[in-house]
C-alpha cells in the first residue's frame, strides 16, 4: 500500500468492519470518504438533510443486528443538523459511527469556513467523541470508535477528521486493524441467578417486561425459552416489541395496566424505569423487582431492584434456565397468565367498534385496522411509526410479528424519523415491504426524503393520518389553557407533494377507500404516500382518544 489518501484508508477500515452502506449529505470536508467507499464497493446513499443521514444510520444498525450504522456529515451546520439524529441514537442505544468534517488542522483556531467545536457539542450524546490529527492513524481511530459504540450498552461514536488530514497522503504501509462490531458476551454471576430464582419460586403473580436491551443483546431466543418454560405473562416496550412472538400464549398487549396493579414480582428485561413506566411508580411498592441489563449503572435507576443481573441478557436467560434445570425448579404461572388473557380479550372487544367505524373523516383506529389487514396480505414487512397519537394508536392495533418488524424513534420521541428509517430498512431489506405510519406533523419534518427514495428506487409506502393538527399537543392545550394556538395545521395534500417529487400519491377521505388506495400504492412500484383525512379529536382524557 503506498501513496493513498485518508479517505482510502477510511474506506478500507470500514470494509474491514463489514460496513456495506453509508448515509451522507455531501460537503467539501468529507469528500475523500466517498472515494474510499467507492474503492471498497460500499454503497453511498445521499439524503437531503444531515438529520436524515444520521437517522438512517441508526435504522441500519437496528435492521442489521451485529453491524454498525455509518453516517458522514460535513462541518459546522452539517454537524449541528445531525445532532438530533445522534441524540436519538443515544437514547435508543443504537451503535452508529458518525464522521464529521472540520476545517484544515493547520488552520485550527484561525476561523476556517464552518469551523466550530463539534466535539464539545456531541460529547454529551455519544459514547466516544474524538478527532484524528494524523492521516495514518485513521484506521486505528475507526476501530477504537466502533469498539466503544458496540461495547456494553451500545450507542453513537463520533469521529472528526480535519480536511487536510482526510485529504492527506501517506506513503508507508498502513495496517488495517481487525475490527469487530459484535460486543463480547458477559454473564452475571451465579449467586445473583440463584437470588432471582428464589424470588420467582415464591411469586404467584409475576410478569416480564421485554425492553430495548433484549434486542441489543440478541437475547430473544433465550428469553422466549425461559418464557415458555415458566408460562410467565409477558409484555414488551421500546425495541423489545417483536422480541416475543405475538402468537406466544404468554404474550399480552392490552392487559398491562391490570397486570401492573396485581403483580407481586416483575422481571425487567432491559426495560428502563423511565417515563414509560412512570419512573417505577407503575410497579406496586410491595412487588419484587428482578432487573436484567447490560450496564450496572442502569440497575436500580429510579427504583431499587431486589436483584440485578448485569451482563448480556441472552447469557442471563440462559443461566436462569440452566439453574432451573440444575436445581429441579419447576415454575408454572399458567393460571395467572390465563387470568390476564381474559382481561386482554375483554379489552380487545371494547375497541372493536372503533376498528369497524365507517365515519368520515376516518376514525384513526379504523385507519390503523385497515393498514393492519392490508399488511397481513404482504408477508414479511417492516413498519415504522413516525408521529404522536397516530403511532400510539397503531402500536396497539398493528401486531409486531417478529423482531425488527417495527421501528419508532424510541425514548427521545424524535419526530421525522419515518422516511430516514425507511431508507435504511428498504435498502437493507429489498425483499420486504417497508411501510411508514405517519402523523401529518411528523411528515413535514423529513418528508422531502421522498426525493431520496425516488432517486434510489426504494418503493417505500407511507400512510399519513391527516387531522390538520399536532394532535397530541392540541387536546391538552385546549383542555388546560383553552386555546389551540400553535397546534393547528392545514389539511395539506401531502400526496401531491410526493407526486411532485416523482412518487405515487393517493388521497383517502372515506374508510372504504383505504384498501384500494393501499393496493394501488403498492402496485405503482414507486415510493408512495396514502394521505388519509382522519377525524380531528379535541376531547382530552390524558392523551387517549375519546
Amino acid at each position: 500500500m503506498s501513496d493513498v489518501h485518508g479517505g482510502i484508508l477510511a474506506g478500507r477500515a470500514l470494509k474491514a468492519a463489514g460496513v456495506e452502506c453509508i448515509f451522507t449529505l455531501c460537503g467539501g470536508h468529507i469528500m475523500p470518504l466517498y472515494a474510499g467507499c467507492q474503492e471498497q464497493g460500499i454503497r453511498i446513499i445521499d439524503v437531503r438533510h444531515e438529520q436524515a443521514a444520521v437517522h438512517a444510520a441508526d435504522a441500519w444498525a437496528r435492521c442489521n443486528p451485529g453491524k454498525i450504522g455509518v453516517a458522514a456529515i460535513t462541518a459546522g451546520p452539517g454537524v449541528t443538523d445531525g445532532v438530533t439524529g445522534i441524540a436519538n441514537a443515544w437514547r435508543a442505544n443504537s451503535p452508529i459511527l458518525v464522521f464529521g468534517g472540520q476545517g484544515p488542522f493547520e488552520n485550527l483556531r484561525r476561523g476556517s469556513l464552518q469551523e466550530m467545536d463539534h466535539i464539545g457539542v456531541v460529547r454529551p450524546i455519544t459514547k466516544f467523541a474524538d478527532a484524528i490529527y494524523q492521516t495514518h492513524r485513521i484506521p486505528e481511530y475507526i476501530e477504537l470508535a466502533i469498539r466503544h459504540a458496540v461495547s456494553g450498552t451500545p450507542g453513537p461514536a463520533y469521529l472528526e477528521i480535519p480536511m487536510d488530514i482526510f485529504m492527506g497522503n501517506v506513503e508507508e504501509e498502513v495496517k488495517i486493524p481487525r475490527i469487530s462490531t459484535k460486543a463480547p458476551r458477559l454473564s452475571p454471576d451465579r449467586e445473583t441467578i440463584g437470588e432471582a430464582l428464589d424470588i420467582l419460586r415464591s411469586a404467584e403473580r409475576p410478569m416480564l417486561m421485554a425492553g430495548t436491551s433484549v434486542k441489543w443483546s440478541n437475547a430473544s431466543p433465550a428469553m422466549n425459552r425461559f418464557i415458555s418454560e415458566t408460562h410467565i405473562p409477558s409484555f414488551s416496550n421500546g425495541m423489545g416489541r417483536g422480541t416475543i412472538p405475538p402468537d406466544s400464549p404468554e404474550f399480552l398487549n392490552r392487559a398491562r395496566r391490570h397486570a401492573l396493579e396485581k403483580i407481586d414480582t416483575i422481571i425487567l428485561a432491559g426495560t428502563l424505569l423511565d417515563f414509560r413506566m412512570r419512573f417505577g411508580a407503575t410497579i406496586p411498592e410491595t412487588a419484587k423487582i428482578i432487573q436484567l441489563d447490560m450496564d450496572a449503572t442502569l440497575i436500580g435507576q429510579n427504583r431499587q431492584a431486589d436483584v440485578g443481573l448485569v451482563g448480556n441478557l441472552a447469557c442471563s436467560f440462559e443461566l436462569l434456565s440452566e439453574e432451573m434445570k440444575n436445581t429441579n425448579t419447576q415454575l408454572d404461572f399458567t393460571s395467572w397468565r390465563d387470568e390476564l388473557r381474559v382481561v386482554e380479550t375483554e379489552a380487545e372487544a371494547k375497541v372493536q367498534a372503533a376498528l369497524d367505524s365507517d365515519e368520515s373523516p376516518v376514525d384513526p383506529q379504523r385507519m390503523c385496522r385497515e393498514v393492519r389487514d392490508w399488511l397481513d396480505t404482504l408477508g414479511d414487512t417492516i413498519v415504522i411509526g413516525d408521529g404522536g397519537d397516530i403511532v400510539a394508536t397503531a402500536a396497539k392495533i398493528i401486531p409486531v410479528k417478529r423482531e425488527g418488524a417495527w421501528m419508532d424513534p424510541g425514548p427521545l420521541g424524535t419526530l421525522g424519523v419515518g422516511m430516514p428509517f425507511a431508507l435504511a430498512a428498504q435498502a437493507s431489506n429489498p425483499d420486504k415491504r417497508v411501510v411508514i405510519v405517519y402523523g401529518d406533523g411528523s411528515f413535514g419534518l423529513n418528508g422531502f426524503e421522498y426525493d431520496t427514495a425516488v432517486r434510489f428506487d426504494l418503493p417505500i409506502i407511507g400512510v399519513v393520518g391527516n387531522d390538520a393538527a399536532w394532535g397530541q399537543m392540541m387536546r391538552p392545550q385546549g383542555a388546560i389553557y383553552g386555546t389551540y394556538d400553535s397546534t393547528l395545521l392545514n389539511p395539506t395534500r401531502y400526496d401531491k407533494v410526493v407526486e411532485a417529487l416523482g412518487g405515487h400519491g393517493e388521497l383517502v377521505e372515506r374508510p372504504e377507500e383505504m384498501r384500494p388506495a393501499l393496493e394501488r400504492a403498492a402496485a405503482s412500484g414507486k415510493p408512495a404516500l396514502v394521505n388519509v383525512m382522519i377525524r380531528q379529536d379535541r376531547g382530552y382524557k390524558g392523551g387517549i382518544y375519546v
